[in-house]
Parts: structure tokens; sequence; C-alpha cells
């Protein structure tokens, strides 16, 4: 419900994304016009597959080169390919890097690549010439509190992923 309310209040051209980890996508669907769907559990393929009208972005948690070899089953149903950290027992979000070198080898699993884990304004632009994704996924480390943004450091990330000084 709380999920609903927020996209209701949302302005035109603001992309809505689910971080789903081993629900129920369907139920939430029902309820919340989202368009993107993040699967960061351990769902097979067919979880994929039986979700409609949304974009499907399967996250991959990774330490090295064999950690991408799961990609190859879901290139059939999802549209693009989310990298983080592998740490054992999390599903993500821990603000830990991983080689982001590896984010070049899953291009050969034909989907967009999503980068994601550790990244920082002081970071991200590094990051991105290391791995070349399509786009990069940030959180705690644009914090001021758990759960609360800091402007500035949004900001910083921004200008810094983009290469430009300029933007404001």
């Amino acid at each position: 419900d709380q999920a609903a309310a927020i996209i209701a209040a949302l302005p035109p051209f603001v992309q809505t994304v689910g971080v789903f980890v081993d629900q129920d996508v369907a139920a939430t669907l029902a309820r919340c016009p989202l368009d993107a769907v993040q699967f960061h559990g351990v769902e097979p393929p067919r979880a994929l597959a039986e979700v409609s009208g949304v974009r499907r972005i399967k996250a991959f948690r990774i330490a090295g080169p064999e950690d991408l070899e799961p990609l190859a089953d879901y290139r059939d149903v999802a549209d693009a390919f989310l990298l983080d950290a592998r740490v054992p027992g999390l599903a993500g979000g821990t603000g830990l890097a991983f080689p982001w070198h590896l984010a070049r080898e899953a291009r050969r699993f034909g989907k967009p690549i999503i980068l994601a884990g550790g990244l920082t304004p002081e970071n991200v632009a590094a990051a991105i010439e290391s791995g070349c994704p399509d786009a990069v996924d940030v959180s705690s480390h644009v914090e001021a509190a758990p759960g609360r943004k800091d402007p500035d450091r949004v900001r910083r990330f921004v200008v810094a992923a983009l290469g430009k000084n300029s933007w404001q």
C-alpha cells in the first residue's frame, strides 16, 4: 500500500523499480505499476519468464570470473544484468565492490550491464572506465543516513559518472 501511494504521487517520466529477493513479484505488480523489477534472490529463469509488462533485471553476486557463468541461463528471460559484490549470506546492498573489470566480460552474454556494489562519488568514474557498464546503481554511498539520500553526494556521484564538472 505504501509503495502504491508513493508511485501514484510521482511526477511524469520517473521510472519505478521494485527490488525483490525471492518474493511474489506478481502480487506486487498487481498493486504497484512498476517499470522494472530487479530480481536479487535465487529465482530460477522461469520466475523471470513468468513476469511480463516490465523490464526484468537479474542481479548476480560476483567475486570472480566463475560467477559470470550463471548469466547464460538468464539471457533469454532478463532484459539486463546487475552485477554486485558477492558477500556470503547477503543478497546485495553491502556497499562493497567487486573486480569491476568483470563487467566487460559479462557483455558476452548479450545484455546491458548495470554495475553496482561499493560505488561512491569518488570511485564511480574509475568503475565505469574499468567495467564499461551500460548503467550504474548506487544507494548506501550517497546517503546521509540509512535510507536518507544526501543531495550533495548524489550530485557529485552523477557529475563523476557523467564525466562532467559543470553539471548542476
